[in-house]
This record gives C-alpha cells, structure tokens and sequence, in this order.
C-alpha cells in the first residue's frame, strides 16, 4: 500500500513542497509516507498527486498539497503536542498530523465524510487520530485544550471558541474572508492575549457551523 505511488510522491515532494520553501524534515517525512490517493474518490486517484485540490463530495475538496504542507509547517508542531483540526474532510490532513504530533482531534459536521476518513486512516495503521463528528467551528471542548488548531475551511471571522480551546502560546492557523477569497492566518496565544499574523492569499471552501457561515 505504501509503496503505491511512491514515486509520485516523491516528486510531489521535491517539485511541489522542497521545492517551493516548505523546508521542515519531518513535515516532508509526513508528505512521503502518507498516500494522498488513498483520501480520495477511486475516480480521481490518478491525479492525487497533482498541485492542485479536489473535490471529495457535499461541496467539500481535498486541498492542495502545497496548502497542507505549508499551513502544517507554520504550527512548527512537536511530537509531545496534542492538535485540533476542525474540518476533518477527506482524513489527509489528519494523517500528515498523526506523524507530527502526539495526538489529533478532528471534527466534521458531514457524517459520511467523518465515516469515509477513518476507513484510510485505520487502513495506514494511525490510532492516534480521533474523529468526531460535530459543529468544529465550535471545536471540540471535551478534549481542549490544545497546543495547536489548524482550521481547514474559511471562517467569516476567527472564532472566539476556538481561540479559548488554545493552551499558553498554542498556535492557531485559518483561512478568514469572504467566500472564493480568503486570508490565511496564523494567531498564538499569550496569556489572555492573542497575537495576529497575515500569511498569505487563499480559497478554501466555506467553514459551516455557529461560528461560521
């Protein structure tokens, strides 16, 4: 199974993230090891290791591979940390994660997709992800706080939720703007305060829940 497009993945690796800054070893590690085809539709495997996104279903896309990297390297993660992604989708960028840090917690509002991502990922061997299926604009309170969150669709404005669900000087990265066009953004926690950084132009699809759209 791992051998499986290894040599696509490989050049994903070297053309699409070496090769365009994404610089953290054990970020291009994660990118080599887990299957990208394996998290998508049958019909489209052929292309999984193109530079672009691609539909998953209910209006829901994988994301470019460059996105995944670039958003995972900007947490500058480590392996004792516990993260929440909210947006679960296809499970990939949920199995990047699980090679990265100690725990992930992912949160979809789209049942088939929470059921569709746990199929790959038990398949990979990964038993430290943990899918729930719920409002992730929201979080996930029960298992909060943690180290870092990484929001995979485009919140309207960052959601004060999530910003309480970080520890001391946790990290948080989203896509925030208006639908087809969003800022990418990376805040940090310190104290009661939250520190604001603007990344770079993206599109992503829409967050859905309380605190987004």
């Amino acid at each position: 199974m791992l051998q499986e497009f290894l040599d696509e993945r490989k050049r994903m690796v070297e053309h699409q993230l070496r090769a365009r800054g994404i610089n953290d070893a054990c970020v291009l590690a994660a990118f080599e090891l887990i299957p990208r085809h394996l998290f998508m539709p049958q019909e489209s495997r052929e292309w999984a290791y193109e530079d672009c996104p691609h539909p998953i279903g209910f209006g829901q896309t994988i994301s470019q591979p460059y996105i995944v990297a670039y958003m995972t390297q900007m947490l500058e993660l480590l392996d004792t940390e516990r993260v929440l992604e909210v947006g679960t989708g296809s499970g990939y960028q949920a199995a990047i994660l699980s090679r990265l840090v100690r725990e992930v917690h992912t949160v979809e509002l789209i049942p088939t997709l929470a059921n569709r991502a746990a199929h790959p990922l038990a398949d990979l061997g990964v038993t430290n992800v943990f899918i729930h299926i719920g409002d992730g604009s929201q979080g996930w309170v029960k298992s909060a706080p943690y180290d870092a969150i990484i929001v995979t669709a485009a919140a309207p404005r960052v959601p004060k939720s999530l910003l309480n669900q970080l520890t001391d000087h946790g990290r948080m990265i989203l896509p925030v703007g208006d639908s087809g066009y969003q800022k990418l953004e990376l805040w940090q926690r310190e104290g009661n305060s939250f520190l604001q950084e603007t990344l770079l132009p993206v599109a992503f699809v829409p967050l859905r829940g309380k605190e987004g759209v």
